[in-house]
């Protein structure tokens, strides 16, 4: 009896190894010239926020969420004719109980990149708590954007985002002064306390990424140093102290321009992952890397992809141990969105093929999401040379 016990539990374990992917669509049929999505989970909820627009003419913040297999009704958070609207600087969503903070970007004078971040605080029924007020209140013509956000403990947000109110001033040698990057605290009704600098030198228009642990929240960038070095570091809230930030790793890749590829950190208990993309060595790359003290120190680097790579990562937690990780891959010109599992112990799984995807700009900043053990993605395609958001999901 003993032996036919195991020889039926080895059968499952092989079974479970080679059990076959499969990529289940979710229907996306709200209106035409969809895109800049961005997923979260928060609180038990899977939110969507993306924005409806046609150049030259109104854009609408939406926002749904998922339910009984499928995305609710989009509900509208604010319209106009004066946004900014750009692939890679897409709005913000976080939610904190029956509260829901979002973010949009509006133009502040005509110059191609003079615009402010706009925030609303709502309940999920649709009711306003405080509505479209800014969260940089420098008043300087610049660029503000590139926002995260996060619940908190008390009800509220924490935000970061860069921001561009010393680049209108120049430094001693006649340059222009580089981006910062700063962070708030949304109170639940709306006020902003706690405004800091973090880093008075990053890269321009590359995403952050912010996560709250229970020693505060943590924020990672790309970085700018006076060598034009832009690699990708961290900074973590302790006991209301922000720690001097510091590389998650030396890759010193040196790049005379923004590169306009995040970072994305994500936490789990005592653990954080980071994942990036670098080109150091010309030789594009996706890591990720894992610190098991809340980001105080990281182990040392997995590479993810297996081919030439754009980067454009995503990561989230499957279970304690085990990340996934999205980013975009080449393979003979064609251009493949993928995902791995990271254990980390050091071991990748094999990659996952999400789907075909466009490598241009038009696709925008793919978003990965695990929601009730299975996996969601979402990025923006082009039909009929109008933009639409792609959804599916799949278990690992």
């Amino acid at each position: 009896m003993k032996k036919i016990v195991v020889l039926l539990s080895v059968f499952f374990i092989f079974s479970c190894a080679k059990k076959e992917i499969v990529i289940e669509n979710i229907p996306f049929e709200f209106g035409e010239n969809n895109a800049e999505p961005n997923l979260v989970t928060n609180h038990g909820e899977l939110t969507l926020s993306w924005v409806s627009s046609v150049r030259g003419k109104e854009a609408t913040l939406y926002y749904s969420q998922f339910s009984k297999s499928r995305w609710n009704q989009p509900k509208s958070i604010a319209s106009g004719t004066d946004w900014f609207v750009n692939w890679a600087d897409f709005p913000a969503n976080a939610i904190n109980g029956d509260v829901l903070l979002t973010s949009y970007l509006k133009k502040s004078a005509t110059g191609t990149y003079t615009y402010d971040v706009v925030l609303n605080l709502q309940k999920l029924n649709g009711e306003f708590i405080k509505k479209d007020f800014l969260l940089n209140t420098d008043g300087k013509k610049a660029e503000h954007g590139f926002v995260s956000m996060v619940s908190n403990s008390k009800g509220g947000f924490y935000v970061t985002w860069l921001d561009g109110r010393n680049t209108v001033e120049k430094n001693n040698k006649g340059h222009h002064k580089p981006m910062t990057i700063r962070f708030a605290e949304i109170t639940k009704s709306g006020e902003i306390v706690n405004e800091s600098e973090l880093d008075g030198s990053t890269c321009d228009c590359c995403q952050t990424s912010i996560t709250n642990t229970k020693n505060g929240p943590v924020v990672v960038y790309r970085d700018r140093s006076d060598a034009e070095i832009r690699d990708i570091y961290i900074t973590r809230n302790t006991n209301g102290h922000w720690s001097t930030p510091k590389a998650v790793h030396n890759d010193n890749w040196k790049i005379n321009g923004c590169p306009v590829n995040g970072p994305k950190v994500v936490s789990n208990e005592n653990d954080l992952a980071v994942a990036w993309f670098t080109a150091a060595d010309n030789t594009p790359t996706v890591n990720v890397v894992f610190s098991s003290n809340l980001g105080e120190s990281f182990n040392n680097p997995i590479k993810v992809n297996d081919l030439e790579t754009i980067g454009r990562v995503d990561v989230a937690y499957v279970n304690k141990n085990e990340v996934l990780v999205s980013y975009m891959e080449v393979n003979n010109e064609e251009t493949y969105l993928k995902c791995k599992k990271v254990h980390k112990n050091g071991n990748v799984s094999e990659a996952i093929t999400i789907s075909k995807i466009d490598g241009s700009r038009s696709t925008g900043v793919p978003q990965l999401e695990v929601f009730n053990n299975e996996v969601f993605v979402v990025w923006t395609t082009t039909i009929d040379e109008k933009q639409q958001l792609k959804s599916v999901k799949f278990n690992l």
